[in-house]
């Protein structure tokens, strides 16, 4: 049977995606709560979306936002610096040392370890699998989860 114009259809559009909010755009953790409340007032905290930037550039950030009168506790600063170091910051897979690599690829220091030791041993990891490989199976989700940030 064909759907004429005058056939109901059956058929409906699929439903779509609730929009991101704030909640759905920032991954659970220390830091993003303060990162909502200190941000709140001159901007909202999907600025920080628009790039990554390095552990200095975002301590830069911040004091100058704490420079144009952002009100936060001394707690809040550092842990909006760390909770933007691990979600918005690249992944220099071939420069960063163990701990900066559990922290921003979330994973074991052991599988970090690991990291390091691969690259030591065989030279600069060139890509996504290469990283892989070297961090082991159990890791592979999250590296996938981070792909955009890493840098080779």
């Amino acid at each position: 049977m064909a759907i004429t114009a005058q056939t109901p259809s059956v058929f409906s559009a699929s439903p779509q995606p609730p929009a991101p909010t704030a909640s759905t755009q920032f991954p659970d953790g220390p830091g993003r709560d303060a990162l909502f409340k200190v941000c709140k007032d001159c901007h909202g905290p999907e600025s920080v979306l628009a790039h990554l930037k390095t552990r200095d550039e975002w301590n830069k950030t911040l004091d100058e936002m704490a420079a144009n009168g952002a009100q936060g506790s001394d707690q809040e600063w550092t842990d909006i610096l760390e909770y933007l170091v691990k979600h918005y910051s690249p992944i220099a897979v071939n420069k960063a040392n163990a701990k900066e690599l559990a922290v921003t690829l979330d994973v074991p220091g052991g599988v970090a370890d690991a990291i390091v030791r691969a690259r030591t041993e065989k030279g600069r990891l060139a890509s996504i699998d290469e990283l892989k490989q070297a961090a082991g199976g159990d890791a592979a989700g999250k590296i996938d989860a981070r792909k955009d940030r890493l840098v080779f």
